[in-house]
């Protein structure tokens, strides 16, 4: 018997359904890919032949394949199988085992598809077009601003009571939302509901454009599958019932079935296109990205690890002075930057050496993080032997500066751009541009003779920040720490361009297409940082507009590979501490000493 495979690889994930002659499931995988297309096919294959004949090691099994995805046209290419669109894999499963559904609607990573069934009628399909909200990577990102799981986030929108408005067409102005209802002590479980609304709202009211949705509708892609709340906010706003819906067993797999059912199909002998499930294996591990053209490709942040240590090593002269020693009874100064996520605290004596320095992610409550703060400060101190020490000034900057300053009664709030200018000159006098990029905003600010000359903050764009590279990590299975790691060593970086995070999604579809690797797109994604900022955020026409002196800090430029994009597209030697991220509070505690 010749089975029928149907591969379908996503953005995110690599589907696989194996039919036999009578059109059942004999055996699916479901995976992330995590940007490694070529070892999850592999592992994937030999998962379906253990499956399909009880032993990895022995067995033939015939297969004729079909393949589909945003990124499988580009594998189907290189191994020479058969690739149909997406949709019309959706629509031969739909017609060939649920000839009775009238609506279908479909949810994947980064893209979302209705489709209108009448007989008699070609079915009328509609996509999602460049906006990713109303789809699962939307869910992803909100879910990680919560600090959970998407299946938490499910859990969570079960226990719900109040459903609140949440911007769902970009993930920059839902974090918005979500931060300010965060701030507003309303609970992750109406939260949670409330992202669940939102994108069914994008997803009925962008993609049925006025035309009725009828029983019956069948669910499909993998947030169905796996997010049950999220179909009955759907069903909800619809006023259906959980009758008018048809749920299939393995709602992710639609497209591979869709494709399964195609193989060997009409036009076709049976002996078309056929492998063994063995040899599709090894077909693919073949199969490498040999012939790239990497001639379009960028240079590399570093030629090797030893450049990269030695690089390391030269910026080590930048550090934050460190206190050697603390008196009992000595005046400490305190700064805190209380920014819109994170709270960083810096204690320093009165000769600006570092007595002490916290980060701490907010989740919403400037006041408690703060106080939390405190206590831990207190501890740290007294541990060392400092039991009688006064605070003689202190100094709030950042999202939170009024609340902490009137709550704490602290002596001094400062301008969140002034504090980050006051920490930068303290590390390099005569800087002549200061760059901080955060998780979520950026600053630029030019000097001239010790004085601040123009001062440039991003507005709705996060582009340019480090929530830009911490979403695609965490899309494509990393942290932002592996990314960073592994951009530093990559050979041949791929350009990703200036775009916005949207529309990036394709530039990294083309590249895994390409069969670029994941270190290639991480150090890809630190250059596109750099450019975003530069050219989309600051709008400037050359790089040599921000000068030869140059000191970057925040949270982003921990990521090495960023620092190294910026002095390889300005070729300038760039200044950084070895705590990029507490600048803001430094500066700020350094107010606290000069105004005491």
């Amino acid at each position: 018997m010749v089975y029928r495979l149907g591969i379908d690889i996503g953005s995110t994930t690599l589907k696989a359904a194996l039919l036999d002659n009578q059109d059942r499931l004999v055996a699916w995988d479901y995976r992330r890919h995590q940007a490694d297309i070529q070892g999850t096919g592999i592992r994937v294959i030999r998962s379906l032949r253990e499956k399909a004949v009880g032993d990895a090691s022995g067995g033939r099994v015939n297969v004729s394949v079909t393949v589909t995805g945003s990124v499988g046209m580009g594998v189907a290419d290189r191994l020479g199988l058969r690739f149909v669109q997406e949709v019309v894999a959706s629509v031969a499963t739909i017609e060939r085992l649920h000839p009775d559904v009238r609506t279908f609607v479909d949810m994947g990573g980064e893209d979302s598809k209705m489709i209108f069934f009448r007989k008699g009628s070609v079915p009328d399909i509609r996509m999602n077009g460049s906006c990713a909200g109303g789809t699962g990577a939307f869910i992803d990102q909100t879910a990680t601003l919560l600090d959970v799981d998407t299946g938490e986030l499910d859990r969570l929108a079960g226990e719900s009571e109040t459903i609140h408005p949440i911007a769902s067409r970009c993930g920059v102005f839902s974090k918005t939302d979500i931060q300010n209802l965060i701030a507003r002590k309303v609970g992750k479980a109406d939260i949670a509901a409330s992202v669940f609304h939102a994108v069914a709202e994008q997803v009925i009211g962008s993609l049925a454009r006025g035309r009725d949705i009828e029983p019956q509708i069948f669910f499909c892609g993998g947030p169905f599958a796996y997010l049950p709340h999220l179909r009955k906010a759907f069903l909800d706003l619809l006023r259906l019932r959980e009758d008018d819906t048809v749920i299939p067993l393995q709602p992710q797999l639609i497209p591979a079935i869709g494709c399964a059912l195609l193989s060997g199909g009409q036009g076709e002998s049976q002996d078309d296109e056929q492998l063994t499930l063995k040899g599709l294996a090894e077909l693919w591990e073949r199969t490498t990205s040999a012939a790239t053209d990497y001639s379009l490709r960028l240079p590399p942040l570093f030629r090797d690890e030893y450049e990269h240590a030695r690089w390391e090593k030269r910026k080590e002269q930048y550090r934050l002075p460190q206190a050697q020693d603390i008196r009992n009874g000595e005046d400490l100064f305190l700064g805190v930057d209380s920014g819109s996520t994170t709270t960083k605290i810096v204690l320093v004596n009165k000769k600006k050496e570092v007595v002490y320095k916290d980060y701490i992610r907010n989740n919403g409550d400037s006041f408690q993080t703060f106080y939390e703060g405190l206590r831990r400060m207190r501890d740290a101190l007294v541990k060392n032997g400092i039991h009688d020490t006064e605070i003689a000034g202190s100094c709030a900057t950042g999202y939170g500066e009024s609340l902490l300053r009137t709550a704490f009664s602290l002596n001094h709030g400062i301008v969140e751009t002034m504090a980050h200018f006051a920490g930068a000159r303290a590390i390099m006098p005569d800087a002549e541009f200061v760059l901080d990029i955060g998780g979520q905003d950026m600053k630029a600010i030019w000097s001239e003779h010790g004085s601040i000359k123009r001062i440039e903050i991003n507005e709705a764009c996060s582009s340019g920040c480090g929530s830009f590279l911490e979403t695609f990590a965490r899309q494509m299975g990393y942290s932002a720490e592996d990314f960073a790691r592994m951009s530093c060593t990559a050979q041949h970086p791929c350009d990703l361009g200036t775009r916005c995070t949207v529309f990036m999604n394709s530039k990294v579809k083309q590249a895994m297409r390409e069969g670029a690797d994941v270190a290639d797109i991480a150090a890809g994604f630190s250059y596109s940082v750099v450019k975003n900022c530069l050219y989309k955020v600051l709008k400037l026409k050359d790089a040599s507009q921000i000068g030869r002196r140059i000191a970057v800090q925040g949270g982003t430029m921990r990521n090495h590979s960023v620092v190294r994009a910026l002095e390889r597209l300005t070729g300038v030697d760039v200044v950084f501490t070895d705590y990029p991220e507490l600048m803001g509070a430094y500066g700020a505690a350094l107010y606290a000493v000069d105004n005491r």
